[in-house]
C-alpha cells in the first residue's frame, strides 16, 4: 500500500522538521522550493519562512523584510490549486499568512515593540499563552488556554474571505485561523518544533495538529 503523499513548500534546506512530522504519522512528504502543484498529493503543507511582498495585499512596505517574489508567486498558486480542488491545506507561520493573503486578507507587517519579545527570540523560540475559540479544533485539542512557541514579527491583519480566527495571544495577535466547512487551517506558531523528536515540556504537544491534517488528507473525519 502506497504512503499518503503530502506536498510541502518552503525554503530549500529548511523543511526537515516538517518532513519529519509527516513521516512520523506515516505520510510521504514531497518537499521543494517553489514547486508546481502536484495532483497526486492529498494535501498541501505551507511551511514557515520570510515575509510576503506587502504589495500582494495592497500596502507599501511598513516594516516587512525583503520578500522572495518567486516563493510568493509559487505558494499563492499552490494555495489556489489545492483550494479549488478541495484538498486539505495547512499553513504554519508564514504559511498561515499566505492563506490569509491568498483569500484577500492583509498582514500586520511589524508587530509593536511591546509585543515583539513574546513572539521572536534570538536563540530559542519564546513561549507564550494563547486563548482558543470555544468549539474550534485547537480548543478541542488543548482546551481554552495553552502555551505555544513563537517565531515571527508579522501577523494576520484583516482576515481573508471565509476565514475566522480560532486563537489569540496577548495584544490580540491572531495565532490560528480556519475556514468553516473547508479543510483549510493555519497556525502562527510552529507545531513541528513541539512534536515527536522535538517535543517540549513548556508547550503543548504539536503532534495532534499534524494528526488531524493527515486524517483530513486521508478523507477521515469531518471538517
Amino acid at each position: 500500500m502506497s504512503k499518503l503523499r503530502i506536498q510541502l513548500s518552503g525554503d530549500a534546506g529548511h523543511m526537515d522538521n516538517y518532513c519529519a512530522a509527516v513521516r512520523a504519522l506515516g505520510g510521504q512528504p514531497l518537499a521543494a522550493y517553489c514547486p508546481e502543484p502536484d495532483p497526486d498529493c492529498a494535501g498541501l503543507l505551507l511551511c514557515g519562512g520570510g515575509d510576503l511582498d506587502s504589495a500582494l495585499f495592497g500596502q507599501p512596505n511598513q516594516g516587512s523584510e525583503p520578500p522572495d517574489p518567486d516563493r510568493d508567486r509559487a505558494e499563492l498558486a499552490l494555495f489556489q490549486a489545492y483550494f479549488r480542488s478541495g484538498r486539505p491545506i495547512l499553513g504554519i507561520c508564514r504559511g498561515m499568512q499566505v492563506i490569509n493573503v491568498a483569500l484577500g486578507g492583509t498582514l500586520i507587517q511589524d508587530l509593536p515593540d511591546a509585543l515583539k519579545p513574546f513572539h521572536r527570540g534570538r536563540d530559542r523560540d519564546p513561549v507564550h499563552a494563547v486563548q482558543a475559540l470555544e468549539g474550534s479544533l485547537l480548543h478541542q485539542l488543548y482546551g481554552p488556554v495553552f502555551c505555544v512557541n513563537s517565531c515571527h514579527h508579522q501577523a494576520a491583519g484583516r482576515l481573508g474571505e471565509g476565514l475566522r480566527a480560532t486563537a489569540w495571544s496577548e495584544g490580540g495577535c491572531c495565532e490560528a485561523l480556519d475556514m468553516p466547512g473547508r479543510p483549510v487551517s493555519g497556525v502562527q506558531f510552529h507545531p513541528e518544533r513541539m512534536a515527536f523528536g522535538l517535543r517540549r515540556l513548556d508547550t503543548v504537544d504539536g503532534a495532534p495538529i499534524f494528526t488531524r491534517f493527515l486524517a483530513l488528507c486521508r478523507g477521515e473525519g469531518a471538517v
